[in-house]
This record gives structure tokens, sequence and C-alpha cells, in this order.
């Protein structure tokens, strides 16, 4: 043999022994960090503490790069602040309610379907037709629970906020007149009062509307009770044509003051159902 076929035969040896130890190291790297991966999947297994940390971590470092590419830090959580419900959640009842009120007022079907439930669930423990509920929020506000009037009413029961700022007090103050459920509920209470101190709804709705004293109510109660019948029918699974009115707000004066005690000769509270 030649010496350059020795010296050929020589580099072809070494080119095989430096690619065979290269496979070995390679196969040997890929070894270890495959049994560190599974090592680590099982220390986390058995530390869910350690797996919370990695998981927080995570989470930080995804809002980061989120933030950074928004140019503001995302709210998950955002979500529970909305008052919505899917309307095909509800009963069939209420659902049918939400759809109809939203065509007509031109309102999302998810936060009427909340406001329709709301409505259905404070109406059975008030003893108060949640309809009736339904109706005065559709004249006074037409569902904008910012609505306000010239006189001071806010919400979507255009509650008079400064007269009854008392019952504000357990949802924080009278800021929440612009949640809708609180004053929803709020609302309730004050319709509830009015017709226990009228006698009648027709006369509970003139004292809710601050025309107590007054010749007329402007033809509010008699707006009520007709959508109050229509929603009736609604709820009963009746066609009922959608005929979107103006919403005028109230400019009437405040609803009655609350009681800071008890009347003793006061009626009691009529069941509510028409």
């Amino acid at each position: 043999m030649t010496a350059l076929g020795k010296l050929a035969r020589g580099l072809q040896t070494f080119v095989g022994d430096v690619a065979q130890g290269f496979f070995e190291i390679t196969h040997n790297g890929f070894a270890v960090v495959g049994l560190a991966t599974v090592f680590s999947v099982l220390t986390l297994l058995a530390r869910p503490d350690l797996r919370q940390v990695g998981e927080s971590q995570l989470m930080t470092w995804l809002h980061a790069r989120q933030a950074q590419a928004l140019g503001f830090v995302p709210e998950l959580d955002a979500i529970d602040r909305a008052t919505a419900l899917n309307p095909k959640d509800l009963p069939k009842q209420q659902a049918a309610v939400a759809y109809w009120i939203s065509k007509k007022y031109r309102v999302a079907p998810e936060p009427l379907s909340a406001l329709v439930a709301e409505a259905y669930e404070i109406g059975g423990k008030m003893n108060i037709d949640p309809t009736l509920l339904l109706a005065v929020m559709a004249v006074e506000s037409g569902f904008n629970p910012f609505a306000q009037s010239p006189v001071g009413a806010q919400g979507l029961m255009q509650v008079m906020t400064g007269i009854h700022s008392d019952k504000y007090e357990s949802y924080g103050g009278k800021l929440a007149a612009f949640d809708p459920v609180t004053n929803l509920r709020v609302g309730a209470k004050v319709l509830q009062e009015c017709i226990q101190r009228a006698g009648s709804v027709q006369n509970g709705l003139k004292f809710y509307v601050g025309a107590a004293l007054l010749p007329h109510d402007d033809g509010y109660a008699a707006k009520v009770l007709a959508e109050h019948e229509r929603l009736r029918q609604v709820a009963t699974g009746r066609a009922v044509p959608l005929v979107t009115p103006p919403i005028p707000l109230r400019t009437l004066a405040p609803a009655i003051a609350p009681q800071t005690e008890p009347e003793q000769a006061q009626p009691a509270a009529p069941q509510v159902t028409s």
C-alpha cells in the first residue's frame, strides 16, 4: 500500500471515530434531557405547590407578552364584571321576554337576560309581577342603565338616588345606582313601598313617578300598565307586535321619600299580578 493510500485510510478511520463519538454524545445528551424532563414532570406531579408556582410564573410571562403586544394589561377576569347571561340558559318563558325586549328596545339579549332573570327572582320575593318591573324599566329608561333625567332620577328604573340614598348604603353607596342589578333591586323596593302606601298598582305607579299630589301623571301609569300587559302576553307565548316608542325621561316630581318609621295604619302589600 502506498503512502497516499495509508493516509486516506487513516483519515477515513479518524472521521468514522469522530462521527461515532458525536453520535454517542448526542444520544446520551438527548437521553439526559429526556430523563430530566421526566423527572421534572414527576416532581411537579408530586409537588402541587411547585406546579402552582410554575403555572403562576408562566401566566405572568404570558401576560407580560400580551401587554407588550397590545399596549395594555389584559384582564382575564373582566367577564366576571359583565351583567349578562345566555338567553338559551333561561326558562322558555323568560327567554321569550328577553328576546322580545331585545328586539323592541334594540338592546343586546345577553344583558337583558340577566335583568329578566333578576326581575323574576326579585318579583317572586317581593310579590310583584316580574313583567311589571320590566315594564317600569321599559317606560322609565328604555333599558339604558346610565340614563339620568333632568330631575335627577338615575339608572334603569330611574330611582331618585338622592332621596333613596339610604337604600344604596348596603351596596356601597350612591354610585351603585348605575349598576343594573342594584338599580333594579332598589327600584323594586321603592315600587313596593309606593304600592303599599297607595293601595293599588295603578296608584302606586302614580306615587312612583312623583305625581301623588298632582291631578294627573301625564299618562305614566297607563303606559307602564300597557307595556306590562304586552310583556305578559309575550311570556305566555303570544305574538306581540314590536313598536319602538320614544323614551321620555322623568320630568315630574320625585317619588316618595323613604320612610324612617313604619306607618301605623299602613295597609298590607297587595299581591301584584296585573
